[in-house]
């Protein structure tokens, strides 16, 4: 059985004061990431924090385009987009 795959768009806003989910805006999701955008750490955070917020283990969380870029599209595993929506939403 294929685990389903949903792929939400990402702003990501680096050398932020801390790690913060400020939620969706035209269908974009808007995070600030307290690490700075260097040899991948940025991204590295990004996923954590993703994971923790979504109850999904960081191998089930991919970056799909956008690796270099601050706009990104992530593929997360095992949840639908209305979860995702409802589980970041809960963070404001």
């Amino acid at each position: 059985m294929v685990e389903r795959q949903e792929s939400i768009t990402v702003q990501v806003q680096p050398n932020a004061r801390r790690n913060e989910v400020l939620g969706f805006k035209d269908d974009i999701l808007h995070v600030k990431i307290a690490a700075p955008p260097v040899k991948g750490k940025a991204n590295r955070e990004l996923i954590e924090l993703l994971s923790q917020i979504l109850g999904v283990s960081k191998g089930g969380i991919t970056i799909e385009r956008g690796i270099t870029g601050r706009r990104k599209v992530i593929a997360i595993a095992g949840l639908d987009r209305e979860q995702i929506v409802a589980r970041l939403g809960a963070r404001r």
